[in-house]
């Protein structure tokens, strides 16, 4: 797990190197703020079309060599896009090309690494091993946007990309080292996830038979389009409304990445999460929002800032632990290949969504109204699950059998907030 963490922690860091330069790359190579849009929407197509499809390839397909094969895809297009920038070859066309490139590999490799890393712990660590795993990501995000200034000053723009290159090449040269650890159920491949449309069909299936997993997907959907993007409500309330300076958000953006770590952490003492636990502390992370907004001055918004980053990395944390171990170890790659397309569906359609709320409303009512809904949404929920749940309801547990998944008596808890047994 030491080895992963720091394969992964080396692998964000390139990731975030690239990442910073290259929406001014296209930018500088376009000449036109719409193509860049474009290109982002062309990357993150696979993941919403052919997301089923790479969650089947993690189950058809064995772990550890799904995950190095995927990662040495994505170097080859790094270093592609390396060499392409370095000698002023880098067109639209092959732009677009590279970018597809990157988000059809993404499908397989994002659930592949996931589940890999889960299981170089015991059982009962699996969480702490998620809140690992965002603690180096945040980790590698301010290492990666420094070093990308560094690098970029010295050997130019193409030094970020080959950064990216070689940081993939060391998670593949990690992964054949990696031992299981005893206690997991031994992840064979499922034959019949290599027939895509049944797989794709059958993952789908599972996971719209499960309520739980219906659930999460509810209060993140409604929590990302109205509530996460802080990168954009809180510059605007920054910068507009409070008055600020372009430095002055820079300190809320670094009480946000400090707060989402602490956050991190105090999810991985958390064994056994519930999607009722998710839900409260994204509850609580919305009424925050909704102060936030109401904001009189910056540092009453700092004050607010940091409480707000910890709960909703802690409920993060613990959505991510639901989503992957509630399945079945053989169903475990088609339901984070659903989550991926519904993941994507959310992700292009919040901020646009977002900016014309505060064009309408304006930043502060924004993220009011905002935190309102998704404060409401969850209660509403709540209260649903609250009125089912009551003696003489008359409500009934109708769950889909799936082939190649447990009965449901094998892979559903006793009381519906209680996770599954992992097997």
């Amino acid at each position: 797990m030491r080895w992963w963490s720091a394969a992964n922690l080396v692998s964000n860091v390139g990731t975030w190197m690239q990442l910073t330069v290259q929406n001014l790359l296209v930018l500088h190579i376009t000449g036109s703020a719409a193509t860049t849009g474009v290109s982002l929407a062309v990357q993150a197509a696979p993941g919403l079309l052919l997301g089923l499809a790479g969650g089947a390839a993690v189950d058809a397909w064995p772990r550890k060599l799904t995950a190095a094969v995927s990662q040495v895809a994505l170097a080859v297009i790094a270093f592609t896009t390396a060499a392409l920038v370095a000698f002023d070859l880098l067109d639209v066309a092959a732009l677009m090309v590279l970018s597809a490139l990157t988000g059809l590999v993404a499908t397989v490799e994002g659930p592949a690494c996931a589940l890999l890393g889960n299981e170089l712990v015991p059982v009962r660590d699996v969480s702490s091993a998620i809140a690992l795993g965002s603690v180096v990501h945040s980790a590698g995000r301010l290492i990666g946007v420094a070093c990308a200034g560094v690098a970029v000053g010295a050997l130019g723009t193409s030094a970020a990309y080959a950064a990216n290159g070689l940081s993939f090449l060391f998670v593949a040269a990690v992964i054949p080292f990696l031992r299981p650890v005893a206690g997991h159920a031994p992840a064979e491949p499922d034959r019949r996830a290599r027939r895509p449309v049944a797989a794709a069909r059958e993952g789908l299936a599972y996971f719209m038979s499960r309520p739980r997993l219906v659930a999460l997907t509810v209060v993140t959907a409604v929590s990302a389009m109205f509530g996460r993007n802080y990168g954009l409500t809180l510059a605007v309330l920054v910068t507009g409304p409070l008055a600020g300076s372009d430095e002055q958000f820079g300190t809320v953006a670094t009480v946000l990445a400090v707060g989402g770590i602490l956050g991190a952490v105090l999810a991985g003492r958390m064994q056994r999460p519930s999607v009722r636990l998710v839900g409260a502390f994204a509850a609580v992370g919305a009424l925050l929002q909704v102060v936030a907004g109401l904001s009189p001055t910056l540092v009453v918004l700092l004050v607010v800032t940091a409480p707000m980053a910890v709960v909703e990395s802690v409920s993060d944390t613990a959505g991510t632990t639901v989503l992957q171990t509630d399945p079945p170890p053989g169903m475990r790659g088609r339901v984070l290949g659903v989550w991926r397309t519904a993941q994507t569906g959310w992700g292009l359609a919040g901020p646009p969504l977002l900016g014309l709320l505060m064009e309408w409303a304006g930043p502060r009512l924004a993220l009011v109204l905002g935190g309102l809904l998704i404060a409401s949404v969850i209660g509403a929920g709540a209260l649903c699950r609250t009125r089912r749940a009551a003696p003489g309801s008359g409500a009934k547990s109708v769950t889909a059998h799936v082939p190649g998944a447990a009965p449901p008596s094998a892979r559903q808890a006793p009381h519906a907030e209680e996770p599954a047994p992992v097997p």
